[in-house]
């Protein structure tokens, strides 16, 4: 019962977390049209929620190799929702660079994923990729129900109320997570490879060149493919519900992702999401009509939470577990590193361009590279280079 509730308050967390984050992604063009502000400025402010955010999920994972994951929750969740819901009060660029930048960045940075999976893996051992899967795909459902909601209520309540009920049910999960029990420390034994170590292993930098990619691609998509389909002349109600369905699909990708990776291990569902990227990106780049920015997002959306619940198989089949935190949390932040490149390039390139066709070509390129570097995970791993026991 104490297992199934801790699961429960995972997936509870990143359900607000998750909506929340891509809430943005629905505000956007809202906002930039309302103050007249260049794509790139509010941008900006999604590039600097990647950056500060993954240093806070670092920070946080290696504080969750020592201390309790439920007080860490507890305080990214007071924290996000502070700064999400002051989002609501924004006139200038500024305001949403330090609000959602920085103040949600490092909420949500510290109720993460990360933290999630070093819970999961340490209550469900024996089915790490499977639980950490459901527990994740929390944040798929929280942007197909949260996202689809705001959406259908953003004509009369305005995109600053969007913000406003964001923060009060980060609010709303507190009293759940205080009734949490407190969590252990790791359990000793187990493989003690520190960060240094792992360092110095070619199988480390193929998993931080492959996060990079992926965040790249990822945080491009979600933060632009609703302003996208409005330029190519879906309305806004259409356009946020196709963000919100990405979600739908996004929740059976990332439960197929734990299940194959439990039976195959985490390679080859990477390896498949990346080549389903790499066929879609060359679709929309060539066509981008309703019909294929629709199969494009739904599409892409199956691929976007793949690689979220096999971060920890890979670092605990690679590096062991007692700094499962840290390594995890370093993979992570690398992988919200990029997503700001990726975010702030896609908008960027439209202010210099007028569309995003350029960058659907980079995205591309970049499908294509981290394919080839998931296949090279794939080579067994030299006995020099495994964690010892």
């Amino acid at each position: 019962m104490r297992a199934a509730l801790a699961l429960a308050a995972c997936f509870l967390v990143l359900f607000v977390g998750g909506g929340a984050r891509f809430a943005i992604g629905l505000t956007f063009r809202p906002m930039v049209d309302e103050f007249g502000w260049a794509r790139g400025e509010l941008g900006l402010a999604v590039a600097a929620y990647m950056l500060v955010s993954a240093v806070a999920t670092f920070i946080a994972g290696r504080l969750a190799d020592r201390l309790s994951p439920r007080a860490l929750l507890i305080g990214g969740a007071v924290i996000g929702g502070i700064g999400i819901g002051l989002m609501s009060l924004v006139t200038q660029p500024w305001h949403a660079l330090l609000l959602y930048g920085v103040v949600f960045a490092i909420g949500n940075g510290i109720a993460s994923l990360v933290i999630v999976g070093v819970i999961v893996v340490r209550i469900y051992p024996a089915r790490a990729g499977l639980a950490n899967a459901v527990a994740i795909s929390g944040m798929s459902v929280g942007q197909l129900v949260m996202i689809a909601v705001l959406d259908g209520l953003l004509a009369q309540i305005g995109w600053r109320s969007v913000f406003v009920w964001i923060g009060i049910a980060h609010l709303a999960l507190l009293p759940l997570l205080f009734a949490l029990p407190g969590a252990s420390r790791t359990q000793p034994g187990g493989a003690a490879v520190s960060l240094g170590e792992a360092a110095r292993t070619g199988r480390f930098w193929l998993l931080l060149a492959i996060y990079a990619i992926c965040g790249f691609d990822d945080f491009f998509v979600t933060t632009h493919v609703a302003a996208f389909a409005q330029d190519r002349g879906l309305g806004i109600l259409a356009a946020g519900n196709l963000l919100a369905f990405m979600g739908l699909t996004g929740l059976a990708g990332v439960v197929a992702s734990g299940f194959t990776s439990d039976r195959l291990g985490p390679v080859w569902p990477t390896a498949a999401a990346f080549a389903a990227r790499v066929v879609v990106f060359g679709w929309i780049a060539f066509d981008q009509s309703p019909v294929s920015i629709a199969l494009f997002a739904l599409v892409f959306g199956a691929t976007f939470l793949v690689t979220a619940p096999l971060t920890v198989v890979f670092v605990r089949e690679s590096f062991g577990t007692k700094n499962l935190g840290a390594l995890t949390g370093l993979i992570t932040m690398v992988h919200q590193i990029f997503g700001g490149i990726g975010a702030y390039a896609g908008a960027a390139i439209f202010d210099a361009t007028g569309t995003y066709d350029l960058a659907f070509v980079a995205m591309l390129a970049s499908a294509v590279l981290a394919f080839a570097l998931t296949a090279m995970l794939a080579r067994p791993t030299s006995p020099a280079s495994r964690p010892s026991p």
